[in-house]
């Protein structure tokens, strides 16, 4: 299977005054064969140009997310970006074959950006939408955080001083936004947190606007209801992020 590979770079200021500490990104994107009987495949994703140890760990993490998400099958043993496109349409067609007469279609798009990134943090955002049959597709938003100075990747309480002092501060404000009584049991309303109270998603991350909380479908909510989604200001936050950007 043959994929393009069609890159666009981003213009770098290499003439400015100031210290820029940002890393060089180009955009990749990845197709999936074009035929009647192909599934629509479409994967674009930032990489980092140089060979720096962040570099190294920002595409590694950035490979291994789309590895993960294009992996619906135990038995994909893909270990790049081609191979996990190339095991995506495998499946697509082993199941066609299985089911000749059944109308069938794929599709697979993720497309990655810079959600955030000062001379310490680094966000890269992937919006992905995966539709391998049944009602309908899932569409969901995966964020990847890095410390830049120690060349590591963030987990979600990496992100703060103190997880439970953070994650009762966002309680109050989710309760606030969906209208949830303060002292109400968190499922009142018709959520479900699986514990029966309040925890932070997986999917938390560096945004222009401040720090994002993103809960898929179905993690605390029906599909029908869709992602909820909740930003703090960064100014809110000075007593609980390990990293506060400074304002610009």
């Amino acid at each position: 299977m043959k994929i393009r590979r069609i890159f666009f770079f981003l213009v770098l200021l290499a003439f400015s005054c100031e210290k820029d500490d940002k890393l060089a990104f180009e955009y990749i994107t990845y197709l999936g064969d074009t035929c009647d009987g192909c599934p629509n495949i479409r994967i674009t994703a930032p990489k980092a140009l140089a060979d720096s140890k962040i570099d190294k760990v920002v595409n590694n993490a950035i490979k291994e997310e789309i590895i993960y998400l294009l992996d619906f099958n135990e038995e994909n043993d893909a270990t790049d970006i081609e191979s996990a496109v190339h095991s995506f349409t495998k499946g697509y067609t082993d199941l066609k074959h299985l089911f000749v007469d059944e109308p069938m279609t794929w599709e697979a798009t993720i497309t990655g950006s810079i959600s955030y990134e000062d001379d310490t943090v680094l966000t890269i955002k992937l919006e992905s939408y995966l539709f391998t049959g049944g009602a309908h597709g899932y569409q969901t938003i995966h964020y990847l955080n890095f410390n830049k100075t120690k060349a590591i990747a963030l987990d979600g309480e990496n992100l703060f001083k103190n997880t439970s002092d953070f994650e009762e501060y966002a309680e109050s404000k989710f309760r606030k936004q969906e209208g949830i009584p303060e002292k109400g049991d968190i499922n009142s309303t018709g959520f479900m947190f699986e514990t029966g109270s309040f925890y932070l998603p997986q999917n938390i991350g560096y945004t222009q606007k401040g720090i994002e909380l993103f809960y898929e479908q179905y993690e605390i909510a029906s599909y029908a209801d869709g992602p909820i989604v909740l930003t703090f200001p960064y100014p809110e936050l000075q007593k609980y992020l390990a990293h506060v950007p400074k304002p610009k």
